[in-house]
């Protein structure tokens, strides 16, 4: 078959008289990498000419090297760069063929052989610097790669040979011993595992500085007693690696605990190694349960944190603020007497995330009569039942009785709305249990992802905690400190637990307060990687992509989108969303932009 020759100058054209053309299919560029190549050709010179085609106005756009154009921009300081060297297509279709061949012929480097040329370089005493500018790479790429060449040589054989990821070359790192290395690679290669899978095979007799123990004891305290640490150069992990050390300094730590409580007026302390305690524990020990003392705030008090709420609700309030108002709140929670402490003790142990946890107040059986004859705790209610006369008033009865002295209470409390509002403001937001004033069953209404805040932001005031527990606590005094408190609190408080609670109704009443309220999915949602985009198929993301930026399939774009793996789909569109600069770089419109603002997927609306 006959090939005809393209005939095609190479002319110096003024840098004013270029622009990158619509036929240059690369419209995302990394504004770092592009000052970086502009570093790069500023030492070394423009070693690759332009390619583009001449319009009608004289002009060439620019359907080959966007990039170099856009890194040329930068370097208009230098006369050097003034004209630029430029391949003229002879037609339109040649300059698409041109535009679509460099696009897709363009070959990266394989990592392996990248890690190799890097180090090589470096051995030859070349500065990571100097290697990012002769590369067009970024210093911390170069370093990234660099850290990679260390590997062991079947390590990297194997990167090349694809039977292991980059992310599995990486993660080999964390280990010193090449023969354990070695083995651990003899067992992974080629099978598909995951980066932490190989770490857990190569540091299988170690514990992560996020293990609950090396959270609680203190990488320094560990190191300060001799411990060996292993870091992870890709990752923000560390690997303790004498966990027999580490175990005794965890027990020393739970006995300083213990002693500290003791040293604070508790007649006992002792540690849980669990990472949970649960009531069952209390239950099981057969132990009394006795409760801080709540305090009452001065009225002046009372009005000071009703001005710091404020302040807070409205996001304004500062550290000082913060640190006033949380003493406030201390007042109100109230604290354990010396009287108290002298005859009970404390359960403790260290949750997962290494945080020490209490349960204060507790009165073993052989200190229960002291307690009791301190006015601590009750005596016991149990009496014979075999000695109580049987009533002359049958069960009947007895319960229309019970129903009109309900019907009298009822009456009585009708005169004090405030009072009503404020008892419910107090059962929505503290966990009462079968104790609770009103005959109202509140169920579960949820608001939170499984991908938890991953691009959503919810009014804090429906993220708070669940309703404080008040299993074995005197409500009485806890519902006087609440009545205590300022007005505006108690109404915010009934107001966050009936939103918390708010599902709607049918479709008629729903669609009135969406009309009333006018709810925003994108003001507390926002599509991620994680809470959408890697959860629904490549076809999809082809689709949406197209649909964003108004691409018809065959448009270069459109089809460089469809050729990317998943996860860079999903980076791509994430990016979309949330990056002016990428919206920019795409050339997004004010209509485009409009729509990507407002769009959900299907049936979320």
């Amino acid at each position: 078959m006959k090939h005809d020759t393209i005939t095609s100058p190479l002319e110096q054209v003024p840098f004013a008289e270029l622009y990158v053309s619509d036929l240059n299919p690369r419209t995302m560029f990394d504004p770092a990498g592009i000052e970086t190549l502009a570093a790069n050709i500023r030492q070394l010179g423009l070693i690759q000419n332009l390619a583009g085609l001449r319009d009608q106005g004289g002009k060439i756009g620019i359907v080959a090297g966007g990039r170099r154009l856009r890194a040329l921009a930068l370097l208009q300081d230098d006369a050097r760069f003034a004209t630029v060297p430029v391949r003229i297509a002879p037609d339109q279709a040649t300059a698409q063929t041109w535009a679509s061949s460099e696009n897709h012929q363009r070959e990266q480097p394989h990592p392996a052989d990248e890690i190799r040329e890097y180090a090589s370089m470096a051995a030859r005493g070349v500065a990571a610097p100097a290697i990012a500018l002769a590369f067009g790479a970024t210093e911390a790429h170069v370093y990234r790669r660099l850290r990679l060449a260390a590997l062991p040589v079947p390590v990297l054989d194997a990167l090349k040979a694809g039977e292991i990821t980059l992310a599995n070359a990486a993660a080999f790192t964390i280990s010193g011993d090449e023969a354990q290395s070695l083995a651990v690679l003899d067992r992974v290669r080629g099978q598909g595992f995951s980066d932490h899978q190989i770490k857990q095979m190569l540091k299988s007799d170690s514990v992560r500085n996020t293990d609950r123990r090396a959270v609680f004891v203190g990488q320094e305290a560990y190191e300060a007693a001799g411990g060996r640490v292993t870091a992870d150069l890709f990752a923000d992990q560390a690997y303790f690696e004498d966990v027999a050390l580490l175990d005794d300094l965890f027990t020393a730590e739970l006995d300083g605990s213990a002693e500290r409580f003791t040293a604070e007026g508790w007649k006992w302390a002792e540690p849980i190694r669990s990472t949970y305690l649960g009531y069952h524990e209390i239950e099981e020990r057969k132990l009394d349960r006795l409760y801080a003392q709540e305090g009452d705030l001065t009225e002046a008090e009372t009005e000071r944190c009703s001005e710091l709420v404020d302040l807070a609700n409205g996001g304004a309030l500062d550290d000082e603020g913060e640190a006033e108002l949380a003493a406030l709140q201390a007042i109100l929670d109230g604290a354990f007497s010396d009287e108290q402490r002298a005859v009970s003790g404390v359960l403790f142990h260290v949750d997962q995330s290494g945080t020490l946890n209490t349960v204060e107040g507790l009165v073993k059986r052989e200190d229960r009569a002291a307690a009791i004859k301190a006015g601590l705790l009750r005596p016991s209610g149990h009496t014979d039942s075999t000695a109580a006369p049987k009533s002359p008033i049958s069960n009947a009865p007895r319960d229309d009785l019970g129903r009109v002295a309900m019907g009298a209470r009822q009456h009585a409390i009708l005169r004090d709305p405030d009072l009503l509002l404020d008892l419910l403001a107090y059962q929505l937001s503290h966990g009462l249990h079968w104790r609770k004033p009103f005959g109202l069953a509140t169920e579960d209404v949820p608001n939170w992802p499984s991908t938890e805040a991953e691009g959503y932001v919810l009014d804090e005031r429906l993220a708070e905690k669940s309703p404080r527990d008040m299993y074995g606590k005197e409500l009485a005094k806890s519902f006087r400190a609440f009545r205590q408190k300022a007005q505006d609190h108690k109404h915010g408080e009934l107001i966050r637990c009936l939103a918390a609670l708010f599902r709607g109704g049918d479709e008629q009443l729903s669609a009135l307060i969406d009309k009333e309220t006018s709810p925003q999915i994108r003001d507390v949602w926002t599509p991620t990687t994680a809470n959408f985009f890697s959860r629904v198929g490549g076809p999809y993301l082809n689709e949406l992509w197209r649909e964003l930026l108004d691409l018809p399939e065959d448009h270069p774009t459109a089809t460089s989108f469809g050729k990317l793996k998943k996860a860079e789909k999903s980076a791509k569109l994430e990016a979309l969303f949330s990056d002016d600069a990428t919206r920019s770089a795409h050339g997004v419109t004010e209509a485009q932009a409009a729509r990507i603002d407002a769009w959900l997927p299907e049936g979320m609306k």
